[in-house]
């Protein structure tokens, strides 16, 4: 059987993110026809080398997204909702990978391990979640089904790579700096980041919580079906180049022993535990870098809560892959698998099985 294959856009192609996809697309062997590398005035032009061919950065217009089956954005917020619905009025289906759409109603937010069936009569545009909300749900996800949630606290340590590529040279030029007695530059954060902590993650709301923080209660609720679900995050900025860590509490509605959560985690398609006191195992931010997985450890029954409904573990993964560019590319695969492709749907071409995506190369 021939198998369809598709012309995909990404826009945002040059920054830490839109070049993880353009990685992640070919180690996955998304069957790819045609590749399109967008993005914005300062970065059209540019020449990138993809699989042997050399591609030049074309400019994000309206006019960009003719005959284009997915878009896959990484290009901001504002980009987005200028963007985003002119590539779905030229059939387009988004990925977008911004805070644009992820609380519209109207727009599925997923996470591939999650709720893929969230994607079922998508209107064109498909949020992926923030990196940090990311990486939390699919273990809650395991609690949910199993003990039922009340209340869950997370506290992140998030990697500078998630501001961008300013933020990791900020970070090298601040530790040289200090190697060699000189002035520290500090531009993209308000504080000095190297050698520090910075609990203040985006901009702060009025309610004193940060834009990241809020981001991780909404759309944690909204990804695992609890509206009501008591959330509170506390987001930090730590001197790290990639992954984020997660420092997390949660009050179960059942008992539960960590013995019985670790089984629960291991068992979800993507998490790995790693969970040794005695040998100092647990997730490092160092080792989850470059990894698609979410990695879990240090779980213990957390004491305050009675009737062993309370549990306190330690979430590690790589921001770039699966907190951003992994899951998008995740999304297109279950998409393809479903027939649900707008354009590709239009052309008559038939879904194929999941596993199938990963036989052959992109173009």
């Amino acid at each position: 059987m021939t198998r369809p294959s598709f012309t995909v856009a990404v826009v945002g192609a040059t920054g830490v993110v839109g070049r993880t996809m353009i990685q992640v697309l070919l180690e996955r062997k998304f069957p790819v026809a045609e590749l399109r590398l967008l993005a914005s005035e300062r970065s059209a032009g540019r020449m990138v080398s993809v699989e042997g061919q050399t591609l030049e950065v074309q400019l994000a217009s309206a006019d960009s997204f003719t005959g284009v089956d997915l878009a896959l954005f990484s290009a901001g917020a504002g980009a987005a909702r200028d963007l985003a619905p002119l590539a779905v009025a030229a059939g387009a289906t988004v990925i977008d990978n911004s805070s644009a759409w992820r609380m519209d109603p109207a727009i599925p937010l997923v996470v591939s391990q999650v709720n893929p069936g969230d994607l079922e009569g998508h209107s064109g545009i498909i949020a992926n979640p923030n990196c940090s909300t990311m990486q939390l749900v699919p273990v809650l996800m395991a609690l949910r089904d199993a003990v039922g949630l009340e209340r869950v606290i997370v506290d992140t340590y998030q990697a500078v790579s998630g501001t961008g590529g300013e933020a990791i040279r900020e970070l090298e030029g601040q530790i040289r700096a200090h190697v060699t007695g000189e002035p520290k530059d500090v531009s993209v954060y308000p504080h000095q980041i190297a050698f520090n902590a910075l609990p203040q993650v985006d901009v702060f709301l009025p309610n004193g919580y940060t834009k990241e923080e809020w981001k991780v209660v909404s759309e944690s609720r909204k990804i695992l079906h609890l509206p009501e679900l008591r959330v509170s995050c506390t987001a930090v900025r730590v001197p790290v180049f990639v992954a984020h860590s997660e420092a997390v509490h949660v009050e179960t509605r059942a008992p539960i022993e960590p013995d019985r959560a670790r089984e629960l985690f291991a068992a979800v398609d993507g998490v790995v535990v790693q969970d040794d006191p005695a040998s100092s195992t647990y997730p490092l931010a160092t080792s989850a870098a470059g990894s698609d997985d979410i990695f879990v450890g240090r779980v213990r029954q957390d004491p305050s809560i009675d009737g062993n409904r309370g549990l306190a573990f330690w979430v590690v993964s790589d921001n770039l892959r699966k907190g951003a560019a992994t899951n998008a590319v995740q999304i297109a695969e279950a998409l393809a698998a479903r027939g649900w492709v707008r354009n590709a749907a239009a052309r008559g071409a038939k879904a194929y099985r999941a596993e199938e995506i990963a036989i052959g190369a992109p173009a």
